[in-house]
């Protein structure tokens, strides 16, 4: 048994992969943001829009999988996520300046690199949850988190890089990304896939549509993305804009430390979760989650404001893998549709977050500060949310689709 468990570590090691890529898809462009509005002359309202076409070919990628992955098969879909992946990071070096509006081909790239990533968001946690793993829920959190290790790599690379070859090379630094899903292919090509649920079909989109708790799940990945990302996204141009900060410092002062802390909250709970009651845990991370972004938006003082930014990452470490960790185990049949679901449900808030962040600042002559309080609508709503769920869990148990 043991052996049959190490043939699944490349399995694993390739979806880890998966997610450094995922991490990277989201993270880059945003280090950008300032850059595209001086050297293209791109609005920061324009520049919102950016992280909601991610967001939204995300979603839509989502539903698609939900109704074709089965059909066309895990092992070609995952290839196919590497490739879109790379492929797009390529195509942002070179786009901009082929059209005569840079804002296009930056636009049309991005559509391309969000395709890999929503179907590795989609496919890499029930990949996981089918291999012969002990201890899932550590190895799930793990899994997880190299989101979040990904995203530190990126901007710490991406910094350094920026410092010793100049702002003027980003499309090189693109183009050096795209090695990483590159070399994923081989590793989805060759490990072993199972698939979930031991091949048995999942609930259909009707039947998961019927159950109370399906609905409370939604809108709690919805507030978990547009919490996380509200922030993330818009964490490179805060700190540089916002609170002063060079751009070195401010991308590792602020999105840098807040992957870490979010990082280490998802390493801390893998380890000590099961001694944890994680309904409780999200409520008091949402409570914390609203109170760095009254930090981060009300402050005077710059520090106060970077603590804020900082510690949000902590906050809403558990958010997306503990909303699937609550519910999963309750809709036990929900198979493939249920997982693209959430994830559908994670990018819609992934995109109507840094929207409504972008956009509010913008009418308030571009005060990220006022957009950034507008962001601390969604922790309290997911905060309502769990608070619904055993309520949802008693009238979707009464519907006889949760055993």
């Amino acid at each position: 048994m043991g052996k049959r468990r190490n043939k699944y570590n490349k399995t694993l090691a390739a979806c880890y992969l998966g997610f450094i890529t995922q991490a990277i898809t989201a993270n880059f462009t945003p280090l950008l943001f300032l850059m595209f509005n001086r050297n293209y002359d791109i609005s920061l309202g324009k520049l919102a829009v950016i992280p909601a076409v991610f967001f939204i070919t995300q979603l839509i990628v989502d539903i698609i999988c939900a109704q074709v992955v089965d059909k066309i098969g895990y092992r070609k879909c995952i290839i196919t996520s590497c490739l879109c992946s790379a492929v797009g990071l390529v195509l942002l070096a070179f786009l901009p300046e082929v059209f005569p509006d840079p804002f296009v081909g930056i636009i049309l790239s991005v559509v391309v690199y969000a395709i890999g990533s929503g179907l590795v968001e989609v496919l890499g946690s029930p990949i996981v949850e089918a291999c012969p793993f002990d201890h899932k829920e550590a190895v799930m959190s793990l899994l997880h988190s190299f989101y979040c290790w990904g995203s530190v790599g990126v901007i710490v690379i991406s910094t350094l890089f920026f410092k010793f070859f100049g702002m003027d090379n980003w499309k090189i630094l693109s183009c050096i990304w795209a090695i990483i899903p590159l070399f994923n292919i081989w590793n989805f090509a060759t490990c072993p896939i199972e698939h979930p649920n031991h091949g048995e079909k999942g609930m259909g989109l009707l039947a998961l549509f019927k159950l109370p708790l399906f609905w409370i799940a939604v809108v709690l990945m919805v507030c978990a993305g547009a919490s996380e990302l509200s922030m993330a996204q818009w964490a490179s141009a805060f700190v540089e804009s916002a609170l002063g900060l060079p751009k070195n410092i401010g991308d590792l002062a602020g999105p840098c430390m807040f992957a870490v802390t979010m990082g280490t909250c998802r390493a801390i709970f893998g380890k000590f979760g099961h001694k944890m009651n994680l309904p409780h845990f999200m409520i008091v991370s949402g409570i914390l989650c609203f109170i760095t972004y009254m930090l981060a938006s009300l402050s005077k003082a710059p520090v106060v404001g970077l603590v804020g930014c900082v510690l949000c990452g902590f906050s809403v470490a558990i958010m997306w893998p503990g909303t699937i960790s609550i519910c999963s185990p309750k809709i036990p049949k929900g198979g493939t549709a249920f997982f693209a679901m959430l994830a559908m449900a994670g990018d819609l808030g992934g995109a109507a977050g840094p929207a409504l962040v972008g956009n509010v600042s913008q009418i308030f002559d571009n005060n990220l500060k006022t957009g950034l309080l507008a962001g601390s609508f969604f922790p309290l709503v997911l905060i309502v949310m769990i608070i619904l769920i055993p309520i949802a869990s008693r009238k979707s148990s009464g519907e006889n689709s949760i055993p």
